[in-house]
């Protein structure tokens, strides 16, 4: 395989790529059975599936799987989806991550020092940096960040592209928790049953690392 193509893989066309929202530095609750998820429109939740991986086997797969019974197997299903992965769908599903942004305020030698490691990853490795912050305050994120790439920097590239994927599938899970909140939420009432389009950006799906606040 060389470089360009485990650079980038297959991706998909840039205008039909949904928005990846903010992460947040906290663990999701969980939400009722997915009612909603399971009978929304197959586009609809698929174009939403991809806000928390862009690796559409990884969509398709659970959109032709429901109705799933309680978040718990939706979660399962999304595990399994993650660790069946080829080399492509996970090149695909890492093209589609954006760089780690700072909050508001942050100093500029470390938009630098960030900026430098994701230089000095991506040249190594030809994909950008992901990490899932579930569970982490906001102000651990830039020191969980520039750790996590330097620490595994030194890895091999067979051993980072499966560091990659676990990443991935940590933060697909977390967003997919969020995401079946959103469907529900919306389902309840509270939203215009528009919220799981692509271009409706939720608030509450999350991407790596962390971004400054709107």
């Amino acid at each position: 395989m060389s470089r360009e193509s485990h650079r980038r893989g297959h991706t998909l066309p840039p205008h039909r790529l949904p928005h990846l929202p903010e992460q947040k530095s906290a663990a999701p609750s969980p939400p009722a059975r997915p009612e909603r998820f399971n009978t929304a429109p197959a586009d609809t939740v698929e174009r939403a599936l991809l806000t928390c991986c862009r690796s559409l086997r990884w969509a398709h797969r659970l959109v032709e799987h429901r109705p799933y019974p309680d978040l718990d197997a939706l979660l399962a299903a999304a595990d399994e989806a993650a660790y069946d992965l080829t080399p492509a769908d996970l090149a695909e599903a890492l093209a589609g991550e954006s760089l780690t942004l700072l909050p508001d305020g942050a100093y500029s030698a470390a938009h630098t020092a960030l900026s430098a490691a994701h230089a000095a990853y991506e040249s190594r490795f030809g994909h950008v940096f992901v990490i899932c912050l579930d569970g982490f305050a906001p102000e651990e994120a830039l020191d969980q960040v520039l750790a996590g790439i330097r620490s595994r920097l030194a890895n091999d590239p067979e051993e980072e592209r499966v560091l990659a994927a676990e990443e991935l599938r940590r933060l697909a899970r977390g967003r997919l928790t969020r995401l079946a909140n959103m469907f529900e939420a919306d389902r309840s009432g509270g939203g215009d049953g528009r919220a799981a389009d692509v271009g409706e950006e939720p608030g509450i799906v999350e991407t790596h690392g962390f971004r400054a606040a709107r």
